[in-house]
């Protein structure tokens, strides 16, 4: 918790209650496709309670903001708010983005009695879509002229170090080794050299639970758990030029990367960074959070964040 002054400390207690519900269900939706590229699966419906709680334990709290993320909407998710437990203590509640890729609940307590509790309790129901691996990737490239938006997710970010040394050496070595395997280079695609990005990273690190480090650090010690591999498969991507990013969902996070089509409409596509192997595609459906690794919050201007992370002050 962040705290304005040290009466704020000794006196309010945040609880942040976070949490899948037990409850799911699988239902089969009709495989779809988007622009012949896109491809969705079954939907799993599920329901994911999200918000904060306050205990003014040694005196009375005043001003208490609490800011919280939730499930985010995108091409592949859908949320809607299905049910809020409120106290009356909390007199606004409000939503905001972060970027394009964060959402945030900002909740409002003027004033809290010393020993009283209040409480925000959302209940959202998601409905996340499979994505499925497209069947035609030859005519998906690498863009040429990023816009604005793609150029976010080419330079470097916490966690993220992209025109490294090692890994341009990386990068130029994965592309000799792909051509040595070809007797025509014309014919390699840009989905196989992402693709072989992806497999370097599989076969070089080891899945090993630990704390996060940095994409550098993951490719020297050669072992990391899926934020760790994640984060060095999304460093090679952008030093190979590849736009990609992190997607943080429920207790894990996985990669995308972006291709364009030929008329240069992007695609984005996620990779299994633990587990089975899944290029391209995302046989599990999870509530997503955000997708990104660099946010900035207005609390916290002069901080480059990873991840728009919950925040508090009385």
């Amino acid at each position: 918790m962040h705290s304005n002054d040290r009466r704020s400390r000794i006196c309010l207690a945040l609880l942040w209650a976070t949490a899948c519900l037990c409850g799911t269900s699988q239902a089969q939706i009709k495989s779809t496709v988007d622009d012949g590229v896109i491809r969705y699966g079954a939907t799993q419906v599920s329901r994911f309670q999200v918000g904060v709680t306050a205990q003014a334990k040694r005196g009375d709290a005043y001003g208490i903001l609490a800011i919280v993320a939730v499930p985010l909407a995108c091409d592949e998710q859908e949320v809607e708010l299905v049910e809020e437990d409120v106290t009356s203590q909390v007199t606004d509640l409000t939503y905001r983005p972060i970027g394009t890729g964060a959402r945030q609940m900002l909740v409002r307590i003027p004033f809290l009695a010393k020993g009283d509790e209040a409480h925000a309790l959302l209940t959202f129901e998601v409905r996340n879509r499979i994505i499925l691996e497209p069947k035609n990737t030859s005519q998906l490239k690498i863009p040429a002229k990023p816009d604005r938006q793609l150029k976010r997710y080419l330079g470097k970010s916490p966690f993220i170090q992209t025109k490294h040394g090692k890994f341009k050496k990386i990068c130029k070595e994965i592309e000799e080794q792909l051509e040595a395997s070809y007797q025509d280079v014309e014919t390699i695609t840009d989905w196989q050299r992402v693709e072989a990005i992806y497999d370097y990273v599989q076969q070089e690190i080891e899945y090993l639970e630990g704390p996060d480090k940095s994409a550098l650090e993951t490719l020297k010690d050669g072992k990391g758990d899926c934020h760790n591999i994640s984060a060095l498969f999304v460093a090679l991507c952008r030093t190979y030029k590849v736009p990609a990013r992190m997607v943080w969902v429920h207790e894990h996070s996985y990669p995308e990367f972006c291709l364009v089509d030929g008329a240069g409409k992007p695609y984005w596509f996620p990779c299994e960074s633990a587990g089975d192997r899944a290029f391209g595609e995302m046989p599990l459906a999870r509530t997503i959070l955000q997708k990104g690794d660099s946010f900035k919050m207005p609390e916290r201007p002069r901080k480059v964040l990873r991840y728009a992370s919950d925040y508090a002050t009385a």
